[in-house]
């Protein structure tokens, strides 16, 4: 029996299990995929525009400070709700893992076959490169990412760490003191010209050893986060937010101030969160806001243009994705059209997968000498409905292996 063809009704069938509440964050998320996924395609489809386009407005940063504040405002309310580190982290292991690992599997796979090629990775053994993406933070730890749009996702880690440590030292509702903080650090940091190379700490101590050295100590954080002892698990929650911390503005690949901006985004989020749900007031929220804001605006005015930055481009980039996520929040409660919340539900899949068909584009038709609007339509129309199947076949079981597994290990 063929598979039925990508549409709305089939797109929005796959959004059944999702509670109604989050239509509009599913529907932030899926707008933002497809923006990043047009920002990396368009280079082998609509390379002339793109360059036009890129000085004035930052589609990529768009696309991943959308994704930043929807992270901000959801990974902190799973913990909570749970109130379980343990069953918290089993939860993001089944929703990440299984899907990535898919993915790379898949990406090596191609490359074997001669029908991709991935990046070299330099002096770097395997062993370390293995070690360095199995931890979720290469970005971090100075090793290249088998895929580029993976750089994202130790950001994201290095969130969660965060999140953990102030669940576990009790300092969680201090969300928008925290996002302030980093906001305030990031701009101080333009205005007296601290400008650290890329990778420092890697410089400093070497690769192989940072690779070791963070990836136990990420394991033991997690392990012992997850304790039942009250001294376990503020220990592994500080060990992993220590960690996070010192990753993030001294051995990252972008400019100190912007690591700082993306974590200060994602707490912005988790602000909104609790003014959402009681923790806090909507006026503490919207000062926070207009700190991170103009932290962010004036940290990037400051910093100018580079070989791949604009800081035009930059800038309208940010205030458009919060703009967006703000346009989201006060359409939390209408409608939110199906379709919008089935590309929400195989963002993930849409972020992933993308790369990995562009890379196969590359090795075998090769890219466009002139814009073709009608290759970037096909390029999401084949794209799409093989999102739709690894979700239904990695993405959703995997979360609901997840799920199980958590509801068992769940304390009572």
């Amino acid at each position: 029996m063929e598979s039925p063809p990508l549409t709305p009704r089939l797109l929005a069938a796959i959004t059944t299990t999702r509670p109604s509440r989050l239509g509009w964050l599913d529907a932030l998320r899926g707008i933002a995929a497809l923006v990043v996924v047009f920002d990396h395609s368009s280079y082998a489809f609509m390379a002339d525009f793109r360059r036009d386009l890129m000085p004035q407005f930052n589609t990529s940063r768009y696309g991943i400070m959308v994704f930043f504040l929807v992270s901000g405002y959801i990974i902190p309310a799973s913990l909570e709700r749970r109130g379980c580190v343990r069953t918290f982290w089993i939860g993001r292991i089944f929703r990440v893992y299984p899907l990535w690992a898919a993915v790379v599997a898949g990406l090596l796979t191609v490359n074997l076959l001669g029908i991709a090629e991935i990046r070299g990775f330099g002096e770097q053994s395997a062993a370390a490169v293995a070690v360095a993406h199995a931890t979720m933070l290469q970005e971090l730890l100075g090793t290249p990412n088998l895929l580029l749009i993976l750089w994202t996702l130790s950001y994201e880690m290095a969130f969660y760490l965060l999140v953990v440590a102030l669940f576990t030292v009790h300092l969680h509702e201090r969300s928008a003191a925290v996002a302030v903080i980093l906001a305030v650090l990031a701009a101080v940091s333009v205005a007296a010209g601290v400008v650290l190379p890329a990778s420092a700490l890697t410089g400093l101590v070497g690769t192989g050893p940072l690779i070791a050295f963070a990836s136990i100590a990420m394991g033991v954080a997690i392990c012992c986060a997850s304790a039942r002892s009250p001294v376990l698990r503020v220990f592994g929650g500080v060990l992993g937010g220590v960690l996070a911390l010192g990753l993030v503005p001294f051995n990252g690949t972008v400019p100190l101030w912007e690591g700082l901006v993306i974590l200060a985004v994602m707490f912005l989020g988790t602000a909104v969160y609790r003014a959402e749900n009681g923790q806090s007031t909507w006026r503490y929220a919207a000062g926070t806001a207009v700190i991170v804001v103009a932290c962010a605006v004036g940290s990037a005015y400051r910093y100018g243009d580079g070989d791949h930055f604009t800081r035009r481009g930059w800038i309208l980039a940010f205030l458009l994705a919060v703009l967006t996520f703000s346009a989201g929040l006060l359409s939390r409660r209408r409608r939110i059209p199906r379709m919008l919340t089935g590309l929400g539900t195989i963002s993930y899949s849409v972020y992933l997968v993308h790369p990995v068909l562009l890379a196969v584009i590359d090795a075998t038709i090769g890219r466009r000498r002139q814009d073709s609007l009608a290759l970037e339509v096909a390029f999401f129309a084949a794209l799409l409905p093989l999102c739709v199947l690894t979700y239904r076949c990695v993405e959703g079981p995997g979360q609901t292996w997840g799920r199980r597994l958590a509801n068992r290990l769940q304390p009572p």
